[in-house]
């Protein structure tokens, strides 16, 4: 190689290093900035972690400290100051309130409780049907029959896990109002479903005999649970 020709490769050299310092110094900032941005998301991330582990300690810790409690009363009362940092522990905190507050004999605490989680939009569809499920059977002597028949209507759909507890509740308000074919026919909708619990069917074939109906004992589905 000539002196020419090393002389302009060292030129070349020269320019590129000048031109990425030149980069470096206008847009080195980025790279940092990135760098930052990394090692405090990340810590940000431990952090929250580390709030949420916290939260729930403190939660569980709450919640057996009230659950510890001999009178149901107290239970209740200690259950309700309690604060969840998420609507799943919030419902579970209210569905553990409200069967405190129904034990000490306070059925209008354990219905507010109940209906709290049954209308909030951020709970598991299952935490709101329990809830719901639960707060109409506590109102059976205060809330009028139509309006509880439209409600486990609601609740009553084939394939949901409260499905058939609503249908025998829908068949419980006919026996009230003497309707008891509709009651035996609601029964017997029970026994058809392949889904319906031993404990389930055996309470709808005493209550149809009881009501003077024939079980429907040929399509009776095999019940494992």
């Amino acid at each position: 190689m000539s002196d020419t020709e090393s002389f302009i490769d060292e030129v070349n050299d020269e320019v590129r290093r000048d031109r990425l310092y030149g980069y470096l110094r206008r847009y080195g900032w980025i790279g940092l900035l990135a760098v930052v941005l990394i090692v405090a998301g990340a810590a940000w991330s431990e952090y929250r972690k580390a709030s949420m582990r916290a939260d729930a300690q403190a939660l569980g810790d709450g919640v057996l400290s009230a659950l510890s409690q001999p009178d149901p009363q107290d239970r209740s009362a200690a259950l309700a100051t309690l604060e969840a940092g998420t609507p799943k522990a919030q419902a579970l905190v209210a569905l553990l309130t409200a069967a405190a507050a129904q034990e000490a004999g306070d059925t209008a605490t354990a219905v507010d409780a109940l209906n709290a989680v049954a209308i909030d939009p951020d709970v598991d569809a299952i935490y709101r049907q329990i809830a719901s499920f639960k707060a109409l059977t506590l109102q059976s002597e205060t809330l009028d029959a139509a309006t509880r028949r439209q409600q486990f209507s609601a609740l009553a759909t084939t394939g949901t896990p409260l499905g058939l507890l609503a249908q025998e509740q829908l068949a419980l308000i006919d026996v009230a109002e003497g309707d008891t074919q509709a009651a035996i026919d609601g029964y017997q909708a029970i026994l058809r479903d392949a889904s319906v619990t031993s404990d389930l069917q055996q309470r709808a074939l005493q209550v149809i005999v009881s009501l003077g109906g024939a079980p429907d004992l040929d399509n009776l589905p095999l019940s494992g649970n």
